[in-house]
């Protein structure tokens, strides 16, 4: 077997402007990668039988809660919100839950704030009501409640104006 090759020249300085091209290269990257995830999660045609139709599959609860989902309390912001969807999503596509369980399911997750949050919005109409709507409109419910435009921009402000300590990409990359 070959020797495995070993650089020991240090990694050169980046400036502001290769920085902020890495950042928004890499938001782009995860924006399209989360546009295809969510694609994916509106195909009902992957699930498919023989015959090519849609195979209609019933979980539990109990199951669903097996998938170790994470809860949201509100607690983290914006941040917190996104891997909570994140995860609520990645079990939603590994078991192939139907359209009408998602809402339903997810709300069991919610705690704390975030679970008066949905309280008072399925009190007034009532809770079989409120499961009938879909997840797309459900996160878009959530997006408005929890992720003000405000704080979004102060989450940009504060990525944008990072700077690389000593100057190593590794450990930079690795932070983030």
């Amino acid at each position: 077997m070959a020797p495995k090759r070993t650089s020991t020249s240090v990694a050169p300085a980046m400036s502001q402007a290769t920085i902020k091209k890495l950042v928004a290269d890499s938001v782009a990257a995860a924006l399209e990668a989360q546009a295809a995830t969510m694609a994916n999660a509106n195909n009902t045609n992957r699930n498919t039988g023989q015959s090519g139709t849609p195979v209609a599959i019933k979980y539990s609860y109990k199951e669903f809660m097996r998938c170790q989902p994470f809860n949201f309390k509100c607690t983290k912001g914006a941040v917190g919100l996104i891997r909570w969807v994140e995860r609520i999503e990645s079990v939603f596509l590994c078991s192939y839950y139907t359209e009408d369980y998602k809402v339903k399911f997810a709300t069991g997750t919610l705690t704390e704030k975030a679970l008066c949050w949905w309280n008072s919005f399925a009190q007034p109409i009532g809770i079989e009501e409120a499961y009938k709507i879909t997840w797309s409109e459900f996160k878009q419910l959530l997006i408005k409640k929890y992720c003000p435009r405000t704080e979004i921009k102060k989450m940009e402000d504060e990525f944008y104006n990072l700077t690389v300590k000593g100057n190593d990409l590794k450990t930079y990359v690795r932070r983030f």
